[in-house]
């Protein structure tokens, strides 16, 4: 089968580790995949791409120096071109700005598009103009994915004509499973880890604020929060003014984060919104107990509804600190919520399990033929 996946970009964020995670997949197995970066040229992947993977930057295409509405239309124009001169069997687009492209773009050629939502379009902030055209253009994708459920029934309030929707989540790398929780030596120092783009949506203020409420109880542990973003700077204001310097680290960005994850004892999760969070779903897999805010929406589909993890109501920071404290307390606790959350988390989101999604799902579009295939490709369930 012929795959297309069109991205924003190569960088180091969630939906892009996905992408990375796909396309590998499906060229180890065999398809023809080629992978497209719509906003960024030619450079180094964040993240390892197959040499049987095809990989194109759309910005070398156009090769415009000019800004604006102008490069946006050349780009889109090279977009539609090359849709048309792959000839794929399925274009699959991630994150709304490239969705609304890729549908766009995909008018009249015959090829069916899924079109894959990675944040809560509902809670996260849009602007007026892509909510207008999201209204527009989603409901002509032969599918939209969402990462989960509990996305369903308010995203079609949002878009009323909207019918075609498929709650599809993200596989675990199979390259983290080989990775486990190392236990630490005796007396050493014990990590929280936390993972995300320094923005405010992640409140790592926040965590910040929690940990330090337990810093002098728990001399021994420390926090690190791997990433980069605009809020550096005033997170590293707030730990100079908590004094909190050798214990609170900002590290930035690394490829290595399962093997910092195996060396952490807790992953901690304190988003606003988030899809369905990657770098929990990867902590949960190596063997971390987790403690997350009961955010929209993923911490509580991962940990189903608490029972593989520690939610904590997203507005109360004192029960940020409670279930750190808790856990801080006992090596067993943490020992047992890290076993179970590995189990249900390699069980539910191998990459063998959700390549069959996606295959059934490629089956009702009409890109494949197959077991699977039945009914309308206009009908999923």
């Amino acid at each position: 089968m012929k795959i297309m996946l069109v991205v924003g970009s190569l960088g180091g964020g969630g939906a892009e580790r996905v992408a990375a995670t796909l396309v590998n997949a499906w060229a180890d197995r065999g398809d023809d995949v080629t992978l497209v970066s719509t906003f960024s040229g030619r450079g180094d992947c964040f993240y390892e791409i197959s040499s049987r993977v095809r990989v194109m930057y759309l910005a070398d295409l156009v090769r415009s120096t000019s800004t604006g509405a102008l490069n946006a239309w050349r780009r889109f124009i090279a977009l539609r071109r090359l849709i048309r001169m792959t000839c794929a069997d399925v274009v699959v687009s991630f994150l709304a700005h490239v969705n609304i492209a890729v549908i766009a773009a995909s008018r009249g050629t015959g090829i069916p598009v899924i079109a894959c939502e990675h944040t809560n379009p509902i809670a996260a902030p849009r602007g007026r103009f892509q909510r207008f055209m999201a209204r527009r253009l989603y409901p002509r994708a032969d599918v939209l994915a969402v990462l989960t459920a509990g996305i369903v029934d308010p995203l079609r309030k949002e878009i009323p004509a909207l019918r075609n929707v498929a709650v599809l989540p993200n596989p675990v790398d199979a390259d983290v499973l080989r990775f486990w929780k190392m236990p630490g030596a005796p007396g050493s120092r014990k990590r929280v880890l936390a993972a995300g783009r320094l923005h405010p949506i992640k409140q790592f203020d926040v965590l910040i604020d929690a940990f330090a409420t337990l810093a002098n109880e728990f001399p021994d542990w420390d926090l690190y929060i791997w990433g980069e973003g605009p809020t550096r700077d005033a997170l590293a204001r707030q730990i100079g003014t908590l004094k909190l310097g050798g214990r609170v680290f900002l590290p930035g960005m690394t490829r290595e984060l399962w093997a910092e994850m195996a060396k952490a004892d807790i992953y901690a999760l304190t988003s606003r919104f988030e899809g369905l969070p990657m770098a929990m779903m990867e902590a949960m897999a190596i063997g971390l107990p987790c403690v997350a805010f009961d955010c929209p929406s993923g911490p509580r589909e991962l940990t189903r509804d608490g029972r593989d993890g520690v939610l904590v109501d997203r507005r109360d920071v004192g029960g940020l600190a409670a279930a750190f404290r808790e856990l801080f307390s006992s090596e067993h606790l943490r020992g047992e919520l890290g076993r179970k959350a590995a189990v249900s988390v390699r069980e539910r989101f191998s990459t063998a399990v959700i390549l069959a999604r996606w295959d059934r799902l490629y089956a009702r579009v009409g890109a494949i033929r197959g077991r699977y295939e039945s009914g309308s490709r206009h009908h999923l369930p």
